[in-house]
């Protein structure tokens, strides 16, 4: 029997890449998306992958699946205000980070310089690759099919509706599939506004912008890195609104960037200092929890005004952000991104994450399987040429957690493993998974 669409769906939304025998009307099929995402080895990975603060470095730091969970939360709510299927918006925030590789957007920047001259490499590209090819769950004959999420939940993950160099900035190094993806990427985007966000995409990115401001910044105050105080000097808030202009707003002027800042110190939320009380432990989970009704609550009234009270779905209605939320939010973003990812202190990290990243990338590319998973070489043995192969030992990599990545090049380049726990992840190629 064949399921009917839920409202505001079509048949095409529900289909597969490759069709599957009829199942259970339990669940609908975008609720059988969520689990499988749910259920994946690439999303229990996240655990060990670094988000701002690497992983491991605190007991309560976030990481990538901490931030997926809470983006999934807060998506999820947005969707279901606005009318969109809840379980295709959660699938697509639990999936929006599952192609990023070990040590966060350092790790992503030095995989793209290694993959340059086969089509680089970017964090939600690889999310396509893995959630349509590398997580096992459908096999065919002639390949791999990934999870074969339905289309709607594969197009509500693509972050990025282009490919290398198509977007709007051609300059961007953001890009959402690989050439050798175009076939699936075309299949998900069948029907689909050129360039545009689905719908469900939207929620989701917003969902992420949200979530990345708010909870890097809380991550940052308990971790000692940021001391909201310290803003109050002039030397300094004009240092950090500089890197909040350089990194996220270079178009917008530094007085509106401390406008927004402003606007947020107001707040009566808002908390200068923290010194880890449980009293200021409980004011800090409250900030965050009203920047997150700011940020939700300003975009969804927005949005209604916008498109009225019908509900939005795919291509119907479009997510409306205010400029000063997506000011607030950008401010947010970019004071982590002055204590913590540029800070000084991060440089020796950030080159030995470089050092371990490219010392795997050449052993694995010349050793064959040897160091290879079980999936992996397999993929490398069926590969027709040496771009393939190549990009193989790039899946490799990525697939990696930051203990992984850092465990195995200890074992390979005879580096001392006293720091490494019993706990850790076991050596790839000894496993089955990734």
């Amino acid at each position: 029997m064949t399921t009917p669409p839920p409202a505001g769906y079509s048949a095409p939304d529900l289909e597969r890449w490759v069709p599957e025998p009829p199942k259970s009307q339990a669940r609908t099929p975008f609720q059988r998306d969520r689990a499988r995402v749910l259920h994946s080895s690439a999303l229990r990975r996240l655990g060990a992958k670094t988000q701002v603060l690497g992983a491991g470095s605190n007991d309560f730091v976030r990481t990538r699946l901490t931030h997926s969970l809470e983006v999934a939360q807060v998506g999820r709510d947005i969707g279901a205000e606005l009318g969109c299927d809840p379980d295709i918006v959660d699938a697509a925030c639990l999936s929006h980070d599952l192609g990023h590789p070990p040590f966060g957007h350092n790790g992503e920047k030095v995989l793209d310089e290694l993959a340059a001259d086969f089509g680089g490499f970017e964090g939600n590209a690889q999310t396509l690759r893995l959630l349509t090819r590398l997580e096992p769950k459908v096999v065919g004959e002639d390949r791999p099919y990934g999870l074969n999420l339905t289309r709607a939940s594969v197009d509500a993950a693509i972050k990025y509706p282009w490919t290398r160099g198509q977007g709007p900035d051609p300059s961007s190094v953001k890009f959402g599939a690989y050439a050798d993806d175009l076939d699936v990427y075309t299949w998900a985007r069948e029907g689909a506004v050129p360039g545009r966000q689905c719908f469900e995409a939207q929620v989701m990115d917003l969902a992420d912008d949200v979530a990345y401001s708010v909870h890097d910044i809380e991550d940052a105050i308990t971790g000692l890195t940021l001391d909201l105080k310290g803003l109050q000097d002039p030397m300094e808030r004009a240092a950090a609104l500089y890197v909040v202009q350089d990194w996220y707003m270079p178009g917008e002027s530094l007085d509106a960037l401390d406008e927004a800042l402003m606007r947020l110190e107001a707040e009566p939320s808002w908390m200068p200092t923290f010194d880890g009380s449980m009293r200021s432990a409980a004011a800090l989970k409250d900030m965050t929890s009203q920047l997150i009704g700011r940020f939700t609550r300003s975009a969804i009234s927005a949005t209604r005004a916008t498109h009225g009270q019908d509900a939005m779905s795919r291509y119907a209605g479009e997510m409306v952000v205010p400029e000063q939320t997506h000011l607030e939010i950008a401010v947010l973003k970019g004071l982590a991104a002055a204590y913590v990812m540029s800070s000084a202190s991060q440089r020796p990290v950030y080159e030995a994450q470089e050092e371990i990243i490219r010392d795997l990338f050449s052993r694995l590319w010349n050793t064959g399987t040897q160091h290879l998973s079980p999936l992996f070489a397999e993929l490398w043995q069926s590969a027709t040429d040496d771009d393939v192969r190549r990009r193989v030992v790039v899946d490799q990599i990525a697939s990696y957690t930051d203990v992984t990545a850092r465990r195995l090049h200890a074992v390979l380049f005879d580096r001392d493993l006293t720091h490494i726990t019993a706990a850790d992840t076991p050596l790839p190629g000894l496993g089955s998974e990734l």
